[in-house]
């Protein structure tokens, strides 16, 4: 049975220093602290490795915040985007190999003369060293990989990346609203996983490679609009989280050449009410999600807790929500969804990427006009 944590805001009055929001948790008192402001819809974090980060907005902007919340100008370089409604300039994360190389791979969504194309670029950051004068600069920017299929006007764009530990990126492309029967079509990359080589390049060992009938980049397809990715520390399981229509937001176990069963099943329902697809849940053939929020909370952002400072939260998977505005942690047992505890449910603040920080703290992205990098930790 779910159990669900509901947490209180504690408000303090002594000084200002005192006045930040405590909250409860199955963990004790958190403290939330906000580490920079005047973002514009921030969309993703990555942290350098010197400990400063690296987040996008989704207008078309990338900086380089300090730990103290100092922003540096917009990082030339950046690719011009399409930005509107739910689309822009999403994820950005550094290559494995970024110390040698400087190498950074970015997501967005490209103009195009009937909308938005999803794109996926890398480039090398430069002038972005501590101690440094120069302004960053993206450098020698390239596409490496263009979705194929009908293009976006904005909506269920996907574009969260992961790199695995040989290299290859895995990247969420979603079925653009008005495109989900796509979905089940191996010809396009509408509302798919792909997987390919840091150039660009499918894999050979693809699921799909050498069909006539078939993209070589996907890796799995039947999906609507994953905003979060990552892979389990415990056992390198791929993980995948979705939002539904209204309802049925998932959590899947990606495996190779997997079918996830959208628009055929669905625990939600269109937003008219009427039935997804064939109107049930499952299907023989289309994996079942190892979690479902219903209703939906509109996730994005998730990330696997692996730190020594909540040592209760090890092994936990901690998902933003944008609609209810909270973060939501999962209890795991080996592939099972044992419990979810929902935090920070009086910030009020939409919540639009969550990364484990090099000090083991959580960093929050709050998705608004007036948006904020928010640390998260014990309070003290």
């Amino acid at each position: 049975m779910q159990r669900t944590m509901v947490l209180a805001a504690v408000l303090a009055a002594a000084s200002p220093a005192a006045a930040a929001p405590q909250f409860l948790s199955s963990a004790g008192e958190l403290h939330v602290e906000t580490i920079a402001g005047g973002l514009v819809h921030p969309w993703s974090l990555a942290f350098l490795p010197d400990g400063r980060m690296l987040v996008t907005e989704r207008p078309g902007r990338m900086r380089i915040v300090t730990r103290a919340g100092e922003l540096s100008k917009p990082i030339m370089g950046v690719p011009h985007v399409f930005a509107i409604a739910q689309a822009g300039l999403m994820d950005v994360i550094l290559d494995r190999a970024y110390q040698r190389n400087n190498r950074v791979f970015l997501c967005y969504a490209e103009p195009h003369e009937r909308g938005g194309r999803i794109a996926v670029a890398q480039a090398r950051l430069e002038g972005a060293r501590a101690g440094e004068r120069n302004d960053p600069r993206l450098a020698g920017l390239t596409v490496i990989f263009r979705q194929v299929g009908p293009v976006s006007h904005g909506l269920n764009i996907g574009c969260r990346m992961v790199q695995a530990p040989d290299g290859n990126l895995f990247i969420t492309l979603g079925d653009h609203f008005t495109a989900k029967e796509d979905a089940q079509k191996l010809d396009n990359h509408i509302g798919k996983i792909v997987r390919i080589t840091p150039e660009g390049k499918a894999p050979a060992d693809n699921p799909f490679v050498g069909r006539n009938d078939a993209l070589p980049e996907i890796w799995a397809y039947g999906l609507r609009n994953a905003e979060g990715l990552a892979f389990n520390p415990a056992d390198g399981k791929l993980w995948e989280q979705e939002h539904g229509p209204m309802g049925g937001d998932e959590i899947n176990i990606i495996e190779k050449g997997g079918n996830y069963g959208w628009p055929v099943v669905s625990f939600g329902r269109n937003y008219d009410g009427s039935p997804v697809g064939t109107g049930k849940r499952h299907a023989p053939g289309m994996i079942d999600p190892v979690w479902h929020w219903t209703p939906s909370i509109a996730p994005s952002g998730m990330a696997f807790y692996t730190a020594d400072l909540f040592p209760g939260w090890k092994g936990s998977l901690f998902n933003g929500a944008l609609k209810f505005e909270l973060v939501s942690r999962l209890a795991l047992h080996g592939d099972k969804v044992t419990g979810e505890e929902r935090i920070l449910q009086d910030l009020r603040e939409r919540i639009r990427d969550v990364r484990q920080g090099p000090d083991g703290a959580l960093y929050l992205l709050t998705d608004n006009a007036a948006g904020r990098i928010l640390r998260l930790a014990p309070a003290r």
